[in-house]
């Protein structure tokens, strides 16, 4: 049916919960308000007990197509992330060939035109050489520019200063970085195989990929962002020390913005004991005190988006010593039960959450007609049960690696229905089929 009334609704949207109802018609939202009248022909969704939020919107994403499909692909990560409440997400550009010019990019949108059941968008990925096709970039081309300061998993460093000059002062579109110093790196590893040789303990990767090399690489490109009046966003922010670089205006006045991934407010240094190299990602889960200053950096303003950095390997790759043992944790699928289990913990809000995980990257990013509840709106929702339990294991991990570091835990919260652009797609703890994702387009430029 072209048409679905979601009835006795709790609705998260904005910074309030209200209850209402909702038609939506076609692949949009045609009307928010209480009782709604509509024909007995109108697909009706009862809601009662349960929360109606925007679907999450996912700034950052590893689905490892092309080139790296043994890992993931746009299908089933796709799959993972609305059954996890995540409606669009902007993927990656670490894959092969790397997707650092237009005819790459092009051909990520073909690959997901009529595959990807999210809505989806692509970076360009930032080389020490590129600077022209990055100046000939027009708005709807990609979803931001991606330059990894720091070498992490890809092999796209840009370190040539020039470039970096160049980048920030011609960029038409955001600019999203990968902040950690390479040389304080190499410095640390060189420290830690003197002491343990080779068999270096997943102990040591916070203080190898240190608060200071963040803190320098993040400090570094806020510089050049300010000097050049560039948008830039900062992702996955992992320590206290750099929470002095951000400010807590709103995100409307900023034009140096930051990211937060869910496991980094979620796992700390102790729980490198219980799981090893499968929390190992880049920058470095740190320390409790970090932690906990991200949380606070949350609420405070300083930290404008939640995200998920998914980044799945296979069970085998992980199955490796520190140095071989890549980077990368799988999360879509679980993103939002973890957020809302810290909403239980009294850690963050429900509206907090959502005004962090979909409003504000819709905003960030100028995506037209998404991340909102709102009328003329595409409908990209979610249903969540906060009252029905969901533990995690290997038959329902929806993720083609197989694997989670939550298996085992239960969360407090389920997703019931997800919805993307008027269609349901997840119901019942079931993908219904439909693939109705769409390339997402753009406002906002330099």
């Amino acid at each position: 049916m072209s048409k679905i009334i979601i009835r006795n609704a709790k609705i998260i949207n904005e910074g309030n919960t209200f209850d209402a109802d909702i038609l939506i018609d076609g692949e949009r939202i045609e009307r928010i308000a209480s009782n709604i009248s509509v024909d007995n022909n109108v697909c009706s969704l009862d809601a009662a007990g349960r929360y109606l939020m925007p679907g999450m919107i996912d700034d950052q994403v590893h689905c490892r197509e092309p080139g790296l499909t043994h890992k993931a692909d746009l299908v089933t990560e796709s799959s993972a992330a609305v059954a996890g409440g995540i409606t669009s997400f902007m993927e990656m550009p670490n894959v092969e060939p790397k997707t650092t010019n237009k005819n790459a990019l092009d051909d990520k949108y073909l690959r997901a035109k009529n595959r990807c059941r999210t809505n989806y968008g692509f970076y360009l990925g930032a080389t020490n050489t590129n600077i022209e096709v990055v100046k000939s970039l027009n708005l709807n081309d990609a979803c931001g520019i991606k330059a990894f300061l720091g070498a992490s998993t890809g092999n796209m460093l840009v370190n040539d200063p020039k470039a970096l000059e160049l980048l920030f002062e011609y960029a038409p579109i955001m600019v999203v970085t990968h902040c950690e110093d390479t040389p304080i790196i190499l410095g640390n590893e060189a420290v830690a195989k003197e002491k343990y040789g080779e068999d270096v303990p997943m102990s040591q990767h916070p203080h190898i990929r240190s608060d200071l090399a963040c803190y320098k690489s993040s400090s570094s490109a806020i510089a050049l962002a300010k000097k050049y009046d560039a948008l830039l966003h900062v992702l996955h922010l992992t320590t206290e020390k750099e929470m002095a670089l951000f400010s807590n205006k709103h995100r409307s006045e900023k034009r140096v913005t930051a990211e937060v991934c869910v496991h980094h407010l979620w796992f700390e240094e102790s729980d490198y004991a219980e799981h090893g190299t499968f929390i190992k990602c880049n920058p470095a889960i740190k320390s409790k005190a970090d932690k906990l200053a991200l949380q606070k950096a949350l609420k405070e303003g300083k930290i404008d988006v939640i995200a998920t950095d998914h980044a799945p390997h296979t069970s085998q790759e992980k199955h490796a010593g520190y140095f071989d043992a890549p980077a990368g944790i799988p999360l879509v699928q679980h993103a939002l039960p973890a957020l809302f289990d810290l909403v239980d913990q009294g850690v963050l809000s429900n509206e907090l959450v959502v005004d962090r995980a979909c409003h504000a990257p819709a905003d960030l990013f100028g995506i037209e007609d998404r991340g909102y509840i709102r009328e003329g709106y595409y409908a990209d929702l979610v249903l969540v049960d906060m009252k029905k339990p969901y533990q995690v294991n290997k038959e329902n991990i929806i993720y083609k690696c197989g694997w989670s570091p939550f298996e085992g835990h239960t969360f407090k919260t389920s997703i019931d229905t997800t919805i993307v652009n008027g269609t349901i797609v997840y119901q019942n703890s079931s993908l219904t089929g439909a693939v109705v994702g769409k390339r997402m387009t753009y406002k906002r430029l330099r």
